[in-house]
Formats: structure tokens, C-alpha cells, sequence
């Protein structure tokens, strides 16, 4: 098409000089936040859910800096908050507002609820960003002559099927991302004698002895296992994740999740 040549680069190249269009579309960007009882734990300054918080505030203005909409789900084992996608910065005021401030009635997880949500309000792509700890599935652990439900599945299970069947349908209709917030008292059981834990989302009570060594050792084993899991169920669903831990910076290795994730989607 002659109106795509550039004639003042044509004449300086003395050869023809295509101007190349590339469309910018404007992105909807859903920022799903897992508020149940287990984001309350924290080892240091900060919780899982204020970090979730902190994390999803700066992905909002991100947001609205690329002339993106932004909208927001909360959710804990059922939907408690959804504003809807829009523009501006009056708006990504209300949605951090809300992130930050919101306090859930409820204590359980339901992530594959909260995703059919939003496939059901969001009837085009957009990208959907989930901010969890993914610690909503359970089974049997051993801590002495003591059971408890308090830890994760096995490796070999990591997210419960109906989990896992969310995910993959979100994930068909749109751009979907896990962020996972986690602790590294979640990963690494620290030396503190007997401890009496509580699930925060069942009111379980367990009491263990951390200063044993086999038992931390086990525990630490066990958390690789899922961890690694994990990470390999988002790979094989085509999922990008990342994990963020409360006890260490997140910028540089959020900001390089992303623009990884950009250098990609450039490529095609």
C-alpha cells in the first residue's frame, strides 16, 4: 500500500521505507484475591494476605498506567466482593481501597467458585490474575502418634480436581496467572519446641513438637514436594506462575515475571 511508505526515511535510505502499523489493544485485567483464614499467617512483619494486598494494589496501577481496565474479585469459599473492570484513576483508587481494606465474613476457599465467577462476568479475554496460596486442598499428615489435616496434599496431588478443572477451563478462555503467596515457615519448619498450630479456615488444633529434627526434616521434604508439584501442575496447564514469599522483596523478580511474560506475547 504506497500510503504505508515513509517518504522523508525513503529519501534519506534511497530505498523504500514500509511503515509498519502495530495495534495496541487495550487489555481487562482481573485481579482475583484469595481472602481466606490461611492468608492471616505470617512469620515476620508482614501476612500472606497483606502481601497479596500490596502485590495486587501495584499490578492495579500497572494497570491503569497501560490504559488497561482493572477490575477486582475477593473471595474467600464464596465471592464476597467483585467490581467490575473499568478505567481510571478514581477507579484503581476504589479497587486498592478495597483490597487493602476489605474484611471477609467467611474463613474457607472455594477457588474454582471464584473462577467460574469471573468466567461468567467476563464474556471476552482478559487477563486474570489469581493471588493465593493454593492451599485450599488437604489430606492426612503424620506428626508423631498425632494426625493432622493442617498440611498440604501430597506431591502427587498438589490441587484438588475440582481445582485443577477450574483452572484449565479459566485458563481456555483467558490469560490466566497464578501469583502464590507463601511463608517460609510454610516451607521450612523453624526449631521452637512444642508449638500448638490452628487451621485458620477449619479451627483445627494440632500440637507438634518442632524441635524434632526427623520431624522437620520430613516437613521440609514434604513442602519441596508440593512446591515442586505445584509449579510443575501450572506448567502443564499452560499456567505461568510465580511464587512470592512474605519474608523477602518482590519487585525485581514480579517485574521480571512479567516482562518475560510481554517479551513472549511480542513474539506471537
Amino acid at each position: 500500500d504506497v500510503r504505508a511508505i515513509d517518504w522523508n526515511v525513503t529519501a534519506r535510505m534511497n530505498h523504500p521505507f514500509i511503515k509498519k502499523f502495530v495495534e495496541e489493544r487495550e487489555l481487562t485485567v482481573m485481579l482475583v484475591v484469595d481472602l481466606s483464614g490461611s492468608g492471616l499467617f505470617g512469620s515476620g512483619e508482614q501476612s500472606k494476605r497483606e502481601l497479596a494486598a500490596e502485590i495486587a494494589s501495584v499490578l492495579a496501577f500497572s494497570a491503569i498506567r497501560n490504559n488497561d481496565k482493572v477490575g477486582l474479585v475477593l473471595f474467600s469459599d464464596e465471592v464476597e466482593k467483585f467490581i467490575p473492570p473499568r478505567k481510571g484513576r478514581r477507579h484503581v483508587l476504589r479497587v486498592i481501597r478495597e483490597i487493602l481494606f476489605f474484611e471477609p465474613k467467611r474463613h474457607g476457599t472455594d477457588l474454582p467458585g471464584a473462577l467460574h465467577f469471573v468466567s461468567r462476568m467476563l464474556p471476552h479475554k482478559s487477563v486474570v490474575v489469581v493471588l493465593s496460596d493454593f492451599l485450599e486442598a488437604r489430606a492426612p499428615v503424620r506428626f508423631g502418634s498425632r494426625t493432622s489435616h493442617i498440611a498440604p496434599l501430597p506431591a502427587a496431588e498438589p490441587l484438588a480436581p475440582a481445582t485443577q478443572v477450574a483452572l484449565r477451563q479459566a485458563h481456555r478462555r483467558h490469560d490466566l496467572v497464578a501469583v502464590q503467596i507463601t511463608d517460609r515457615y510454610e516451607l521450612e519448619m523453624p526449631a521452637l519446641g512444642r508449638l500448638v498450630l490452628k487451621d485458620a479456615e477449619t479451627g483445627e488444633v494440632v500440637e507438634i513438637n518442632t524441635g524434632n529434627a526427623r520431624q522437620r526434616a520430613a516437613f521440609f521434604e514434604q513442602q519441596t514436594l508440593f512446591q515442586n508439584s505445584l509449579r510443575r501442575a501450572f506448567r502443564t496447564m499452560g499456567i505461568d506462575s510465580i511464587q512470592l514469599r512474605t519474608d523477602q522483596p518482590y519487585s525485581a523478580a514480579l517485574g521480571k515475571f512479567f516482562d518475560t511474560r510481554e517479551k513472549r506475547r511480542r513474539r506471537g
